[in-house]
């Protein structure tokens, strides 16, 4: 049985860095929240009017982040059959559910693995203003509520494997009861 191995962290912590060593290490599919679904995610905003680069609002949120993780888990499901399986994205709200990788393993049919890639929030800003991608300024010209959004950053509810993201691929096992 093959592996999905889900990449979870807030923007900037390293998390596609990360989850392309991971993927080149495994031999496993790659995918990405913002390859994958990126070009239409724009056309959709354009289309309803809203600017191309949202990603922060209420109605960003409400109309298109449980049809972008179906997706990616849709496109998962493909290619587990062949090989494992990296998904990066944020999961912010899904790693506070204690039984959400057994419910992705249902509905996944593989096994779990849950990489959660943290940094501390001044190294995150450091990245998202060197990396100068329209979809951060939101975050960037009101850095204090998206702190506040992304809350304190516990760790998953659930074991997984904590990686230290301002240095990639430094991780080690933990477990709820050792964050």
């Amino acid at each position: 049985m093959n592996t999905s191995c889900i990449v979870c962290g807030s923007p900037g912590s390293g998390k596609s860095t990360y989850a392309r060593q991971l993927a080149a290490t495994r031999h496993a599919t790659l995918l990405d929240i913002d390859t994958v679904t990126e070009r239409l995610i724009r056309l959709a905003l354009v289309q309803s009017g809203n600017s191309q680069d949202d990603r922060d609002s209420a109605y960003f949120k409400q109309t298109y982040r449980l049809p972008v993780y179906e997706t990616l888990f849709d496109i998962a499901r493909e290619n587990l059959e062949f090989q494992d399986v990296v998904i990066a994205g944020p999961f912010t709200k899904e790693i506070r559910d204690p039984c959400w990788p057994a419910k992705l393993e249902r509905s996944l049919g593989s096994l779990v693995e849950v990489h959660y890639v943290q940094c501390p929030q001044e190294i995150r800003r450091h990245r998202l203003v060197c990396r100068g991608d329209a979809r951060d300024l939101a975050k960037l010209g009101d850095w204090e509520s998206y702190i506040r959004y992304y809350g304190d950053e516990r760790p998953p509810a659930f074991d997984h494997v904590s990686v230290d993201g301002s240095k990639p691929l430094v991780s080690d096992r933990t477990s709820p009861s050792a964050t």
